[in-house]
């Protein structure tokens, strides 16, 4: 079975509004709705699982009952930090999914993740035990020597640029959340399960990624999809 879990528990500051980012609604539809559409659509995904902020518990059953979210099997609270929503959702679904389910976890606030990476991404799971969505990283980058100059870059063929969808196995993401916090390693407040995996010394390895898969962090990032929204319900893209 493929599980999607859902990551929508963050109040969304940085954005500047009076409701978390992900119940926005853009076009008559909250972003959340949005993304779980994509894997509602995706035949390979089963079930679909939400970590949702305090609060908001209710008003996500209720949109995802008026958008025919029918995957949708259960609403999970969220901790303190993405690390702790992550483990708090993995534990949930642990309690009635045997170990060697897929979970496919995602930002709740991605809303424009395509059926072909969803369905990369649990495929490479499959046949090599886990998988992160990644993309080439077409920027240069530079090392900073002190606030003014540098004299150093990192090749561009040696980096990657990660995001989700991520997938691993349910006994895996146990056991990799039990040590972690057990131990401390990779609950930073910028960690997410890839790196909690790297550092824990894990071999990941690369799914398909999109530049469309944007995350929804800033009004800017809003706008831009907002404005794919419209462009697509105009047709004019094709």
């Amino acid at each position: 079975m493929n599980i999607a879990l859902i990551i929508a528990g963050g109040s969304g500051q940085r954005m500047g509004q009076e409701i978390p980012k992900q119940f926005l609604t853009v076009l008559e539809k909250p972003v959340i709705i949005y993304t779980l559409e994509n894997f509602q659509r995706c035949e390979k995904i089963d079930e679909i699982y939400v970590v949702c902020i305090e609060g908001w518990h209710d008003v996500l059953a209720c949109f995802a009952k008026q958008f025919n979210i029918t995957k949708l099997k259960g609403i999970f609270h969220g901790g303190r930090s993405a690390q702790e929503s992550i483990r708090n959702g993995v534990e949930a679904i642990r309690e009635t999914h045997s170990d060697d389910e897929t979970i496919v976890i995602h930002d709740g606030i991605r809303p424009l993740v395509d059926e072909d990476v969803l369905d990369d991404v649990i495929e490479t799971c499959h046949r090599c035990g886990n998988a992160v969505t990644s993309l080439p990283y077409n920027e240069q980058i530079f090392l900073v020597d002190d606030e003014k100059t540098t004299t150093r870059y990192i090749p561009r063929d040696t980096i990657r640029r990660v995001a989700t969808p991520q997938a691993y196995s349910l006994g895996k993401l146990h056991w990799a959340y039990e040590r972690a916090f057990r131990e401390g390693i990779g609950i930073t407040p910028s960690s997410y399960v890839n790196t909690m995996m790297s550092d824990l010394g894990e071999t990941l390895y690369f799914a398909k990624g999109s530049d469309k898969n944007i995350k929804l962090t800033t009004k800017d990032d809003f706008y831009i999809f907002k404005a794919y929204i419209q462009a697509k319900k105009d047709n004019l893209l094709k």
